[in-house]
């Protein structure tokens, strides 16, 4: 009779353990796969964010009538088409160049417009260092100077 009841207490004993063991697996891989897919899904918004601010920022700076108003309006663009993706308070540079002339609008002039941002990664602990979990972003837009106006 004690030779029928071991293997019963062998059988209760694993009961429920592999549950137990697949709910852990299971938190143990779900976790990073979450976390991954949120990070690229926030990576993805920012791109987008930052190509957006520099076709805006560029069409802007082709528009304005002179080079000083043209960098305002390019640097207010592209803040508009960051935030139009939910990142308006990510940092922003805006930097443009001008070629051949110095002028930009002037004769032939194409204007090189580049844009210069981050986001930051989601649900980053301290521990894994938050204050530098941030992805660089950047894009650039090339307008010839009469594509949008008429120059004299």
């Amino acid at each position: 009779m004690s030779a029928r009841r071991l293997p019963r207490r062998r059988e209760r004993g694993e009961e429920g353990s592999a549950l137990v063991e697949l709910v852990w697996l299971g938190l143990l891989l779900l976790v990073p796969l979450l976390w991954i897919v949120l990070s690229v899904f926030e990576v993805q918004r920012g791109a987008y964010g930052v190509s957006a601010a520099a076709r805006a920022a560029g069409r802007a700076y082709a528009l304005a009538p002179t080079d000083a108003e043209g960098e305002r309006r390019a640097e207010a663009a592209a803040r508009l088409a960051l935030a139009d993706q939910g990142i308006g308070s990510a940092p922003l540079r805006v930097d443009i160049s001008c070629t051949p002339y110095p002028n930009c609008h002037s004769g032939t002039s194409v204007i090189t417009v580049r844009i210069r941002s981050s986001v930051a990664l989601p649900v980053l602990p301290a521990a894994l260092g938050a204050e530098r979990g941030r992805f660089a972003l950047d894009a650039s837009h090339t307008v010839p100077i009469g594509q949008y106006q008429e120059i004299r």
